[in-house]
């Protein structure tokens, strides 16, 4: 075997050792459990949240709203206009902030109900036992109240 074949057999398993460590395992799987809870947080906003603002606001959406950048641009729905020339639009900014500042807090209760739990499995531990010389003091006491 060449002194290259040695080192990319090195490199192969220096690689290995690194992929199955923990960390990058726990890493993968919260990222693939963020994606998860991404798309739920998503549904939550664009399909419960953003209609009963709309309802509550008279049907409005938030997401279809922009301004022509040119004089060109004659549409009336944010797609078209897009097709037409330059547009800001500030709706969907708008949608993806509400959607982002939804997501962190919900996050945050998650995280805090978390902490919740943690604190109360880490409730303060048993005082230590008293030391044999207590406990003798403690028995010596006790007799001598019943006297």
């Amino acid at each position: 075997m060449s002194a290259v074949e040695e080192k990319g057999m090195r490199m192969l398993k220096e690689f290995r050792e690194f992929a199955m460590k923990g960390n990058v395992v726990d890493l993968a799987v919260g990222v693939i459990i963020g994606a998860a809870f991404g798309a739920i947080v998503n549904s939550l906003v664009g399909d419960v949240i953003m209609p009963l603002v709309g309802a509550v606001t008279g049907g409005l959406d938030f997401s279809n709203y922009f301004t022509p950048l040119s004089a060109k641009v004659t549409a009336t729905n944010l797609a078209d206009a897009k097709k037409q020339g330059a547009v800001l639009a500030w709706g969907s900014f708008l949608t993806l902030t509400i959607n982002f500042i939804i997501v962190a807090f919900v996050l945050f209760l998650v995280i805090r109900a978390m902490n919740t739990l943690k604190r109360k499995e880490e409730a303060a531990p048993a005082p230590p036992k008293p030391s044999a010389e207590v406990e003798l003091l403690t028995e010596i006491r006790d007799l001598l109240k019943k006297s």
